[in-house]
């Protein structure tokens, strides 16, 4: 690996953030502050979070990193929950939003794993 951008899992979480702005933008006004910046802060973690991991010393702290990224998508999973519940998200909206985030928590559980047995 030379640099993170080479991480298919930072790449696929790149993806996500696009597609989370898309969905989002017709959001209601009023909640530009609210679950609108929530659920875009929350998918903007998730590569930021494995981006400075990558930058940090070492598998141990790479791998802290890893895990809030992990947690971070989590946070946005039951954001988008959230957003669907209350109508601002229609189903197709939030299948393909929930689906995408699945394949990526897949991936960096798997992820996770391999960098944890090679510390």
């Amino acid at each position: 690996m030379k640099n993170f951008r080479s991480l298919l899992i930072w790449q696929k979480s790149m993806s996500l953030v696009t597609e989370t702005y898309l969905s989002t933008k017709e959001f209601p006004k009023e909640e530009i502050f609210g679950l609108t910046s929530q659920i875009r802060r929350s998918s903007i973690s998730i590569p930021s979070n494995i981006a400075e991991g990558f930058g940090r010393d070492g598998n141990k702290e790479f791998l802290r990193f890893l895990k809030i990224s992990l947690s971070s998508l989590f946070e946005y999973q039951t954001q988008i929950e959230i957003a669907k519940n209350i109508n601002y998200l229609n189903e197709n909206q939030f299948n393909k939003l929930y689906e995408f985030s699945r394949e990526l928590e897949a991936m960096l559980v798997s992820f996770i794993k391999k960098v944890d047995e090679s510390k």
